[in-house]
């Protein structure tokens, strides 16, 4: 969970930035050049032990709490903390920098950004991350894994839920709905009876949808570490998705605003929107965001294709601390990655007090952060729910390594399909096209099934 400032739907900039950002750093990638050698005890023991500053790029408010505990246990490492900004403003910097040779020792980066920067990072199996991947949820280590190698030791993550105004839905005599075709019936009983929008379908935010299609059982990216991408956006499946939206966005069902602006905020407060569908930091947001509503909402799984089967969801966001290759002080730098989202204190930290959803199992099994009752959701244990929902997510996902380019696509396509009510089909056909095009042009191999 996390605030406005620190969620992972990032806003792309201009498509002149994201461009300059791309063509610097997304064509297909070379072999990396980190050592794969196994790092002993002794040589950690040695490096901590010895004076050593790191430099430390992350956005997580008040992270400074989690370096003074890591420089109380390593009195000898000094972290030199630096906030550059989130999602493309710290990436064009990062990519930049590795340019110059001038990158820091650790950046914390997006799940789906990973691939982009796969031949910087320095593989951490050497340094001891396989060592603890059953630590984790296991959807969410597939997230900074690939052949073997690990790329980066996850922080935070957001499991997708459906958050819901109890109060609107009981005005209208609805229940929860547990399957799609149940939701779409609220939604036009909603719409009837309150004049609310079961929830808004923005344009301009890909991670949301991208969600919905793995929820779905969607495989739209994959990636082989290499030079080969698979872009399959206009599956049977991704098709069913659009499908369902397009309908209820023909019927003015669902709203299709802009996610992340004022409006959009007044409209959760004023019931505009009788829910949301949210990652596991979205409660946190809202309670921030809009306060008044305090006691009206419900937090539930998202609503599923079959009413029987096993339950199924995706992630929208979350982020790992990566070392570059380029690092000078690398068992330094795992060591800090390893520390801040392992140790038990530091990772409780991060969940009970900057609100981030711990992918560490035994931070999410604690009753200090699962056990919580939020009296903004009526007393209700949400991150329990969302504990619960991590576990229903197939960890067979992937992104390709231009992620930058593919979310900006879709803005320009399937998210202006939206933003404009038109056929959704054909803005997905259009984003597949433009994606399968980039790939080509960026010489990668690009399989498209």
């Amino acid at each position: 969970m996390r605030s406005k400032a620190t969620r992972t739907a990032v806003t792309l900039g201009s498509i002149a930035a994201i461009s300059t950002l791309l063509l610097t750093g997304c064509t297909a990638p070379s072999a990396s050049s980190s050592s794969d050698t196994p790092v002993t005890q002794a040589e950690i023991t040695k490096a901590m032990n010895t004076p050593t500053t790191i430099t430390v790029w992350s956005w997580v408010p008040n992270f400074s709490t989690e370096v003074k505990q890591f420089e109380a246990k390593y009195p000898k490492i000094t972290v030199k903390l630096s906030n550059v900004g989130q999602g493309l403003p710290e990436y064009t910097k990062l990519r930049t920098a590795i340019k110059a040779g001038q990158g820091p020792d650790v950046a914390q980066i997006e799940y789906q950004y990973i691939p982009s920067f796969q031949s910087d990072l320095q593989n951490l199996v050497p340094y001891g991350a396989d060592k603890i991947k059953a630590d984790y949820v296991s959807s969410i280590w597939g997230q900074v894994s690939k052949n073997g190698a690990v790329y980066g030791i996850p922080q935070d993550f957001g499991p997708m839920g459906n958050l819901y105004r109890s109060d609107i839905l009981k005005k209208a005599g609805v229940t929860p709905p547990a399957t799609w075709a149940e939701y779409a019936t609220a939604a036009q009983t909603i719409k009837d009876k309150t004049g609310s929008y079961i929830s808004d379908m923005p344009g301009n935010d890909p991670g949301q949808f991208v969600g919905l299609l793995w929820q779905a059982g969607g495989r739209p990216f994959g990636y082989d570490g290499k030079k080969t991408v698979t872009v399959n956006i206009d599956s049977a499946v991704d098709q069913k998705v659009a499908t369902y939206w397009n309908t209820l966005i023909q019927k003015g069902l669902v709203a299709v605003d802009p996610d992340f602006d004022n409006d959009w905020y007044q409209g959760l407060a004023s019931g505009k929107y009788a829910g949301w569908l949210g990652a596991a930091w979205g409660p946190v947001f809202l309670q921030g965001t809009v306060a008044k509503t305090s006691g009206l909402w419900t937090a539930s799984p998202l609503p599923q294709y079959s009413a029987t089967g096993a339950q199924t969801s995706s992630f929208w966001g979350g982020s790992a601390d990566s070392v570059l290759n380029s690092s000078k002080n690398k068992i330094a730098a795992a060591e800090f990655t390893k520390f801040v989202n392992h140790d038990s204190t530091s990772s409780l930290t991060l969940a009970t007090k900057q609100s981030l959803f711990p992918p560490l199992k035994a931070t999410l099994a604690s009753p200090a952060f699962s056990g919580q009752k939020s009296d903004f959701f009526g007393g209700q244990t949400v991150n329990a729910l969302y504990n619960t929902i991590s576990g229903t997510v197939d960890p067979n996902f992937q992104w390709l390594p231009y992620m930058d380019y593919a979310y900006s696509s879709f803005n320009n396509t399937l998210g202006k399909a939206i933003a404009d009510k038109t056929d959704l089909l054909a803005g997905l056909k259009a984003w597949q096209a433009q994606v399968v095009a980039y790939g080509k042009q960026q010489g990668f191999t690009v399989k498209t099934n």
